[in-house]
């Protein structure tokens, strides 16, 4: 239903009938120091062509680019029955219901989601998503401690996503626990289990394994899930849900698995839109269950035997006593919950596979490539998967705008969040891309050295 605006005399007589002579005489309690002068860039009020025409000025402002950027965001193909299905109006929704009687279709849907997900990670249980794979690691960190009683203290590697762990740390900073950060293998980029050592015999909590890590380089899953485990420790996973097609599930990492499992779901089936919104996925151990925050949507049958679905879990502040929640900030995302799993269904296993195989078969060919001009190599020698770093002989700052201005996105340069790599970029090429696509890539990169 389109948004009707309220008319000059529709404002005019509510204002009257609760004795307001204008909308500014409801905020007067406001002490005038306090107020703005308004919104000072925003527009007159305009007609819908001329909006329609802004709007579509402004998108075009941003340009149209060859993406070889993926740091946890990742340009896939959708089909495009996946939003076709996704905005009728029988899925149209952004949030989980309240009223379940009357949503029976998205709670439905919710719980195939669900089915997918505990499938797809080899877990046993999935709640019905999460705000973004970065909170969702921040809500799997405060499970851990709860869940572990004794210890409030962390190990996150410093090879997990940057901007992951920012906001693990901005959330429980002020809740009396200790994040300490494992560095890395500088040859191979990624954890070693001398790394772990100084924390041996201490009273841990968790231990955060991130699969691939943020260089693409792929970590010993099963050596450091059995560390933790022999330490006391949980063992969360941060995953990416395209390379669980090809990768081992954190469900079957080491002697018994991964406790919990996170990650950001935006690869299955969520385009880019100029950074969101996404949604984070969380699913864990039966005997974790309780600790979950979120929604967990349940199959049961009704009088009659038919079959029917239901909040089976709501543990959230709006659902019970505020100090009994195990969660404040665990928004579920509806609608990008519905797209990911009409992907996921209209895909299957074999499609899944597919393209985590052919975003692979990409990055090998560009990073090849790439190796052959002189003064490119690789950062690291550990085997990667997906994306992966690579060294430039110049600066990295000149040659990602250089390529810019050619219409190519050449990949993330890293110096703000690892300096001690100089000139590295981080490279991501994914099935969208074509021989000719990477043909380019290499043709502007090569003429970019050179000046």
């Amino acid at each position: 239903m389109p948004f009707i605006p309220h008319t000059e005399a529709n404002i005019a007589e509510m204002l009257t009938s609760i004795g307001a002579k204008t909308i500014e005489d409801l905020f007067d309690e406001i002490p005038s120091a306090l107020k703005s002068n308004g919104l000072q860039r925003v527009l007159p009020s305009l007609n819908e062509m001329d909006i329609s025409r802004l709007m579509l000025e402004r998108a075009e402002t941003d340009g149209r680019y060859l993406n070889f950027i993926g740091a946890g965001a990742y340009e896939h193909h959708i089909p495009a029955a996946v939003w076709q299905i996704t905005t009728r109006g029988e899925f149209y929704s952004s949030y989980t219901p309240y009223q379940a009687e009357a949503s029976q279709g998205t709670l439905q849907l919710l719980y195939e989601y669900q089915t997918m997900m505990a499938s797809l990670t080899g877990m046993d249980v999935s709640n019905a998503s999460m705000y973004d794979g970065a909170s969702a690691l921040a809500e799997a960190v405060l499970m851990a401690v709860r869940s572990h009683k004794t210890s409030r203290k962390v190990l996150i590697p410093s090879t997990t996503h940057p901007i992951y762990r920012r906001v693990v740390n901005a959330i429980v900073k002020n809740q009396n626990i200790e994040i300490v950060e494992i560095p890395y293998h500088p040859e191979l980029g990624c954890i070693m289990t001398e790394n772990l050592s100084p924390y041996l015999g201490q009273d841990i909590a968790a231990l955060v394994i991130p699969q691939p890590n943020f260089f693409g380089v792929l970590e010993e899953v099963d050596t450091l899930t059995d560390w933790a485990h022999h330490n006391g420790a949980l063992a969360i996973g941060v995953v990416n849900p395209m390379t669980l097609a090809m990768l081992t599930p954190p469900g079957e990492w080491g002697s018994n698995g991964a406790d919990i499992a996170v990650g950001e779901g935006q690869p299955l089936g969520i385009p880019l839109s100029s950074g969101g919104p996404y949604f984070g996925f969380m699913a864990c151990k039966q005997t974790l269950v309780r600790q979950m925050p979120g929604r967990i949507i349940g199959r049961t049958t009704d009088v009659d035997g038919k079959p029917g679905f239901v909040l089976t879990l709501q543990a959230r502040e709006q659902h019970i006593r505020r100090s009994k929640a195990t969660s404040n900030i665990c928004t579920n995302q509806g609608l990008m919950v519905t797209a990911a799993t009409i992907y996921m269904a209209l895909l299957g296993p074999e499609g899944l596979k597919r393209v985590a195989t052919q975003s692979h078969i990409n990055v090998l060919e560009l990073v090849t490539k790439m190796e052959a001009l002189d003064g490119v190599k690789k950062a690291f020698s550990g085997p990667y998967f997906h994306e992966a770093v690579l060294k430039l002989p110049t600066s990295t700052d000149n040659i990602l705008k250089t390529l810019r201005t050619q219409g190519i996105l050449a990949g993330l340069d890293l110096k703000e969040y690892y300096p001690e790599l100089g000139n590295a970029v981080l490279v991501c090429a994914t099935e969208t891309k074509t021989a000719n696509d990477l043909k380019k890539y290499i043709e502007c990169l090569k003429r970019a050295l050179k000046n």
